[in-house]
């Protein structure tokens, strides 16, 4: 036993300076086996072909042993890892040419709690049919790691565990036979008695001072907070009135006379201002500035209206017709398409109104039919329970005869693994024997191979140990002689590149010249164009102006919405469908729980309706408002915008 321990020992301490990343693995087996001259040629190869399985099956080791580091070796050293590495191959490859008395020698050779505690976890049947055989599979093939690896495991077993239940016998016999010390027994001191202290006079117990009582404004609000809150619904309020009336009022700046704007500016003085019209009067007085994009956009634009017009005029002089009526049956036609759109508006919200209801009534009758539903499935689950109570006393009764017959079996089984065994064995010896002829013959070929490459070894350091000469002289005027024609000498390339300097320095100014001149006409387009905007601008503020008096004429023509048959119709099936629901709630029978959260959801949903209502219904009275005013709210839009900073910061002037 003490043999197998020191092969083992030496086993994991050539495993410890193995390292992958700066030698190979015949390298290391060759220098493992100098050093291991001094055993025998059997143990010998023991310890090489432990060696060797390790470095090759490394991976799967290493899923076993990082899984009993983290499981049940988590108080074992890390120094130790290599020493489970080689039980773990040992156990998984060498178990059936080791044979099971060898390998017990060998694991009660080393320190018994540890090699209890890793055989316990490692020939677990649950975890070699789990997770160590998925994990293998990443590796090889499944059914081979089945084959070969995890059904042998599963065989060896039984008898393995009575291994590891011997080292648990021989731990706890360890722990019993402990031997017992004698216990010290004190002694008491002889210490002298003490006297009886007196009994203190209690003091009396001080009565603390009544507080006074805490004020009653401690827990009401101030009264600051209230006439802040108080102002602040005043102002929003009047700020909201002055907002319902710029909308209502809004571009009417742009009317405004001259001859009229001192009595205005009078009559306004005369007024209480408010102060968002000075914030308003403050923010519109900063002047617009416009960059060269800017003024070449406008400038372009009134070009194009320009021609735009004097090519309206042309084709009247030739004969053309006036588009006025044109445009003026076009208002009216879109008029027309305005009202249908918002009949067709109320049309699709009444529709909707009615398919609200008739889900309700829907869900209703869902809800019955689901209670129907409900009781038939009660019935079929206690027949269902019932029959599936049979069809389990019946499975117990068939188990009870398939474990009769498993049992039976199980006797007839062990006289037919004890003949296997002794067949295995017989096959074990001779793989043996030619294992270590084959393994002679490999030794004699390495040795021969390792010779002749320490042969071509010495040859290379021989011819690289000649000195070269590596010292070469460079003449800046010669060319590089590779034939070519367009060879030159550093020289020559160096003068071409100064003159090549030159020219690009004479480019660089004419260009920069160029770049000036084009700036300079630029700029004076630009000034060009200003003066163009100036004129334009002045001839549409005026055109403008007198465009909106005529479209405030024709402001309230459209004020009314006619209400259609179709509309009608709609309203009285709504309430035909309401007075059904109504109904049918009645008549309906619910828990309260259930009716609670039903009529949530239709107040909920109710509520949704009267939002959607009220939304059409505001977006109506603005498109009946706003219809008329669109194309003239554009157009003082443009005019206001292309307008100069100086005129709105007067206007606005004016109005304060």
């Amino acid at each position: 036993m003490v043999i197998h321990g020191k092969h083992i020992a030496i086993i994991v301490e050539q495993l410890n300076k193995f390292n992958p990343e700066n030698q190979s693995v015949e390298d290391f087996l060759n220098e493992s086996a100098k050093m291991l001259q001094t055993l025998n040629v059997t143990e010998e190869k023991f310890v090489l072909d432990t060696l060797a399985g390790c470095i090759e099956y490394r991976s799967l080791l290493d899923v076993v042993v990082n899984a009993f580091f983290v499981r049940d070796g988590r108080y074992c050293l890390l120094s130790e890892r290599n020493l489970y590495v080689v039980i773990c191959y040992l156990a998984t490859f060498q178990l059936e040419e080791l044979g099971l008395q060898r390998f017990s020698r060998i694991v009660k050779s080393l320190d018994t709690a540890k090699m209890q505690k890793f055989l316990r976890f490692f020939f677990n049947a649950l975890y070699l049919n789990t997770w160590i055989k998925d994990e293998w599979s990443h590796f090889y093939d499944s059914p081979y790691v089945k084959e070969n690896w995890i059904d042998p495991l599963l065989r060896w077993q039984p008898k393995v565990q009575k291994l590891i239940e011997q080292l648990t016998d021989k731990l706890s016999d360890r722990t019993t036979t402990v031997k017992t010390s004698k216990v010290t027994q004190p002694k008491e001191f002889n210490l002298t008695v003490p006297k009886p202290r007196a009994i203190p006079i209690p003091l009396p117990i001080p009565v603390q001072e009544k507080r006074p009582p805490i004020p009653a404004s401690t827990y009401k609000p101030p009264k600051e907070k209230k006439q802040l809150e108080e102002i602040k619904t005043k102002n929003r309020q009047k700020a909201e009135d002055l907002l319902v009336k710029a909308n209502a009022n809004q571009f009417k700046c742009a009317t405004m006379k001259s001859e009229k704007g001192q009595n205005i500016h009078d009559t306004m003085k005369s007024r209480p201002a408010f102060q968002a019209q000075k914030i308003q009067g403050k923010i519109g007085s900063i002047p617009i500035k416009l960059n060269a994009a800017a003024i070449l956009r406008e400038g372009a634009l009134y070009q194009r209206k320009m021609e735009q017009e004097l090519q309206r005029i042309e084709n009247l002089l030739r004969g053309a017709g006036d588009p006025s009526e044109f445009l003026e049956w076009q208002k009216q036609m879109r008029g027309k398409d305005l009202e249908e759109q918002l009949a067709e508006i109320e049309c699709r919200r009444l529709q909707g109104k009615l398919s609200h209801e008739e889900a309700v009534l829907a869900h209703q009758n869902v809800i019955q039919e689901n209670k129907k539903k409900a009781d038939l499935m009660r019935e079929e689950k206690a027949e269902l329970m019932h029959q599936y109570a049979e069809k389990r006393l019946q499975e117990q009764k068939d188990l009870r005869e398939l474990v009769e017959q498993v049992v039976e079996g199980h006797k007839n089984a062990k006289q037919a693994k004890i003949k296997l065994q002794k067949y295995k064995q017989q096959i074990v010896q001779e793989v043996c024997e030619e294992n270590r002829e084959l393994l002679r013959q490999a030794l004699e070929e390495e040795e021969e191979k390792l010779r002749k490459r320490y042969e071509l070894i010495q040859q290379i350091r021989a011819i690289e140990s000649l000195p070269i000469i590596r010292h070469k002289f460079v003449d800046l005027t010669e060319t590089g002689g590779h034939g070519l024609i367009c060879e030159m000498s550093i020289v020559e390339l160096r003068e071409r590149l100064a003159l090549l300097r030159e020219a690009q320095k004479a480019a660089e100014e004419e260009k920069r010249d160029q770049i000036i001149h084009e700036k300079q006409a630029k700029e004076q387009l630009l000034l060009d164009k200003l003066d163009q905007i100036s004129v334009f601008r002045a001839e549409l503020g005026r055109a403008a102006a007198l465009k909106q008096e005529e479209k405030k004429r024709k402001l309230q023509s459209c004020e009314r919405l006619t209400k259609d048959e179709r509309i009608l119709n709609l309203q009285k099936k709504i309430a035909e469908k309401t007075m059904e629901r109504k109904k049918q709630a009645g008549l309906l029978k619910i828990t309260p729980q259930k009716t609670s959260i039903a009529s949530r959801k239709d107040s909920l949903q109710w509520n949704h309706w009267k939002e959607l209502e009220e939304s059409r219904e505001r977006q109506f009275r603005i498109l009946q408002h706003g219809f008329m005013a669109r194309e003239t709210a554009q157009k003082m839009a443009a005019y206001e915008a292309a307008r100069s900073g100086a005129t709105a910061c007067i206007l606005r002037s004016e109005i304060k």
